[in-house]
């Protein structure tokens, strides 16, 4: 089998970057996957490389990297035949957790058979909207405090300790916002104040946070979490209980936060609210935030023990169109 190989050298211990690629693409040659390598460069559109080796025919890419790169790979093959094919270097590895994708080095040979032997689905992504600025997501669009408080704990996470004072300034100035919600159109409408409103694809976000160990991102809907009437410390008891649980542990939700499925949602806050997909920020919401779902438009390999919802009668009857532009190309 050819594919595509986008590595990244800068994932994990870049160290060992030279190793670690060659230790891949003997791992890759013993599963008979024949693949051509592109190295990941700061000028480097991912999107617009995935999208072209998805049009010229490319049956798997597989992206070796952290959850960046391998989101920004992914939405250059939404609505592709192509297959997106992980093997996790990076330093939180959320895409792999909840997919079982094994993310321990040691490992790697088995991540590898995945990409043979693995199951294949297609897993629904979301698409976060905010004026001009549209970006689609893998595990969840957020509005509120967490996306205030992501570049700086991002930065803490990998090591730049400089950062904690900006972190705990956003920390202790935040104020909950009123927060309107129209879901699905109208179907269901809410009012209410809170720091936060996650809308998750995945289970896992950000540094490890599980939102809830039952999301599913292959189900056809998107899981909305409202966290109402929680202080600033509850959001930190949830934070800390979901980042010290063992790997196996499911975290329990707060009783307070409300939690619904849907397909479509607009966000309105007063006083605005910064709002973020993936990691990447979207701007403060002075309009509204309108999240969107395009269901099994992502066909990717996972892990064995991931049941997979079967496809409707017309996935199976025709191919899926291409991607819309606003999520193929994302712009910020």
């Amino acid at each position: 089998m050819k594919a595509t190989l986008i590595f990244n050298p800068a994932a994990g211990n870049s160290a060992e970057s030279a190793a670690q690629l060659v230790e891949l693409l003997r791992q890759l040659q013993r599963q008979q996957i024949q693949a051509e390598v592109v190295i990941v460069e700061p000028e480097l559109s991912l999107q617009a490389i995935a999208r072209s080796a998805a049009r010229a025919g490319a049956k798997m890419v597989i992206v070796s990297g952290g959850d960046g790169t391998i989101e920004n790979v992914a939405l250059g093959l939404v609505g592709s035949q192509t297959t997106l094919g992980i093997i996790p270097t990076g330093t939180r590895n959320n895409l792999a957790r909840s997919l079982g994708i094994p993310t321990d080095p040691s490992q790697l040979a088995d991540a590898v058979a995945l990409l043979r032997h693995g199951r294949r689905l297609r897993i629904d992504v979301g698409q976060a909207r905010l004026g001009r600025a549209s970006r689609g997501f893998l595990e969840a669009g957020v509005v509120g405090l967490a996306s205030a408080l992501y570049p700086s704990a991002d930065d803490i996470q990998h090591g730049d300790l400089g950062r904690i004072a900006e972190f705990i300034s956003t920390l202790v100035s935040a104020a909950p916002s009123e927060i309107r919600l129209r879901v699905d159109h109208g179907l269901k409408e809410i009012v209410t104040h809170a720091h936060l409103v996650i809308v998750a694809n995945m289970p896992f976000m950000g540094a490890n946070f599980q939102i809830a160990p039952d999301i599913v991102f292959e189900d056809r809907h998107l899981d909305v979490f409202v966290y109402s009437d929680l202080s600033k410390l509850d959001l930190i008891g949830q934070a800390m209980q979901s980042l010290s649980a063992t790997p196996d542990a499911d975290v329990v939700l707060n009783d307070r936060i409300q939690r619904f499925c849907a397909k479509t949602i607009a966000i309105r806050t007063n006083p605005a609210m910064p709002v973020m997909a993936d990691g990447v920020s979207l701007g403060v919401g002075d309009g509204p935030v309108t999240i969107t779902l395009q269901p099994h438009r992502l066909r990717v390999m996972a892990g064995l023990d991931v049941a997979a919802t079967p496809p409707t009668p017309a996935e199976v009857a025709q191919e899926m169109p291409p991607a819309p532009a606003a999520v193929a190309e994302a712009t910020v």
